[in-house]
């Protein structure tokens, strides 16, 4: 629910999403409280619709019904101190409390006429017989009248009668869902579509920071200052490859506050067997992926030929590539993160853990020779480490880092820089690292998509207990 929205639109969102569901039968308590007397009408006559239309089962009990609501009723139930003093058509309602001796008056709202005929201080004034022979009829006899008298379609013939099934749908659901998966998938997809429009602020200040991030780091790394002829040269285009890895990962955190404002809503509609996870995580994807292109194709524009990467056009794409990779990694990651956390509280806490861990194990801060042999698994673990091994291949295996330089079996200050750095070598290592980033990515939207199916909500409803102590 959104703030500011009347009192009618939330009960048309709170009925429509009752109806939604397997349901073959509804029970409304009051649901006309709060509403005007046009809303109440509007309301009950899309049920009486539903009702006839799809073969449902609709009770409501309503507060003063105005006459044109009663009016949308099929049957009336008439409860009076726990007994049922009539059940049966609305329009022979009155005609049955005639024969006990009580009519309605004909500018007499019927609603009102029923409640008040049950009442001992109004029943007298709808008594059409001699007033000498009154005598106030108790809800017990009612209820005895009802139960012996005839009516066109009396409740027990109802309740008797067996079901034609052969011209009515089962009455047993035996599917999960009412709607085909693509139908399930359209619907969420559209509210993805509504809630990215909805959202527009948020990613326009993502687009606005990374834009600025892009040209800082650019005048940081400007190329005027940037030479590519030794080792020392190489370490600065190694620093700025480490922090566009980094910025871009940093970009995709937003995903945990926008994940977890979803769960709850999804947590009831999941319950009701309205939407699976599938549909929302591969709808967030989907959306997911302009922005992913955009953010990283803002970041690659901007800095690429600013700092002075390798001039090749076909470098450019691959660096690209690596950071959408990478980008798409981190969304996954966090989205997982805030699926297993489900508060804000435990996935910024899981997240800063995971961000600590992935740069640390990544090769940048620890090279992996310099890490101990027990740790090694956790450099070959880290996504930090593949999109590392990607961009630093991208660009120290061009050939204008082609000069000669001899260390550890190194013969250009290329291939220096990559052993100094205890990075990968063979160029056939950039492919396999960006399928390992986009396997990173599927294997934690599926994950997720088990987290979501799986995991129950972590909020609780606090429940008090007032006891009243009498002296």
């Amino acid at each position: 629910m959104r703030r500011g929205i009347s009192g009618g639109q939330k009960k048309r969102a709170t009925i429509g999403e009752m109806l939604v569901g397997l349901a073959r039968c509804f029970f409304m308590d009051d649901i006309s409280t709060g509403l005007d007397s046009s809303t109440t009408y509007e309301i009950v006559k899309f049920l009486q619709q539903m009702a006839h239309l799809m073969d449902l089962t609709v009770v409501i009990s309503l507060l003063q019904p105005p006459p044109e609501t009663l009016e949308l009723f099929d049957d009336i139930i008439l409860l009076c101190e726990g007994q049922i003093v009539y059940h049966g058509p609305r329009e022979n309602a009155t005609g049955f409390f005639e024969i006990m001796g009580f009519k309605c008056p004909s500018r007499k709202n019927v609603a009102d006429f029923l409640q008040e005929v049950t009442s001992k201080m109004d029943q007298k004034q709808y008594w059409i017989g001699d007033e000498n022979k009154y005598q106030y009829r108790s809800i017990e006899k009612f209820a005895e009248s009802f139960r012996s008298s005839y009516l066109p379609r009396p409740a027990k013939d109802d309740l008797c009668r067996t079901n034609n099934t052969g011209k009515r749908e089962e009455i047993l659901t035996s599917a999960t869902r009412r709607i085909s998966r693509w139908n399930i998938f359209k619907a969420c997809f559209s509210r993805e579509v509504l809630l990215l429009k909805r959202n527009s602020p948020l990613h326009i200040f993502k687009t606005v920071q990374i834009t600025v991030m892009a040209l800082v780091i650019s005048t940081v790394f400007l190329r005027t200052n940037m030479n590519h002829k030794t080792v020392l040269d190489a370490n600065k285009y190694m620093g700025s490859l480490f922090m566009a890895v980094v910025i871009v990962n940093f970009n995709g955190m937003t995903e945990i506050g926008m994940t977890i404002k979803r769960l709850p809503t999804f947590y009831k509609q999941r319950e009701l067997l309205a939407l699976p996870g599938w549909a929302l995580l591969s709808s967030v994807f989907l959306i997911s992926l302009p922005m992913s292109l955009l953010e990283t194709g803002l970041w690659t524009s901007l800095t690429y030929y600013v700092i002075g990467y390798a001039p090749s056009f076909l470098r450019f794409i691959q660096q690209f590539l690596v950071l959408f990779a990478m980008h798409q990694m981190s969304m996954g990651l966090y989205r997982f993160l805030a699926a297993i956390g489900r508060t804000q509280v435990m996935a910024n806490m899981l997240g800063t853990a995971a961000l600590i861990a992935i740069y640390i194990f990544g090769g940048f801060v620890i090279s992996k020779d310099n890490l101990q042999p027990w740790l090694q698994w956790g450099y070959w673990t880290s996504p930090f480490t593949y999109a590392q091994n990607a961009v630093a291949l991208n660009e120290f295996l061009d050939e204008r880092w082609a000069s000669e330089f001899y260390y550890a079996n190194a013969k250009t200050v290329g291939e220096a820089i990559l052993k100094i750095r205890g990075l990968l070598t063979e160029w056939h290592w950039y492919w396999i690292c960006v399928g390992i980033l986009f396997g990173f990515s599927l294997v934690l939207n599926i994950l997720t998509i088990f987290a979501l199916e799986f995991m129950n909500c972590m909020y609780t409803k606090a429940i008090k207990i007032l006891i009243s102590i009498e002296t």
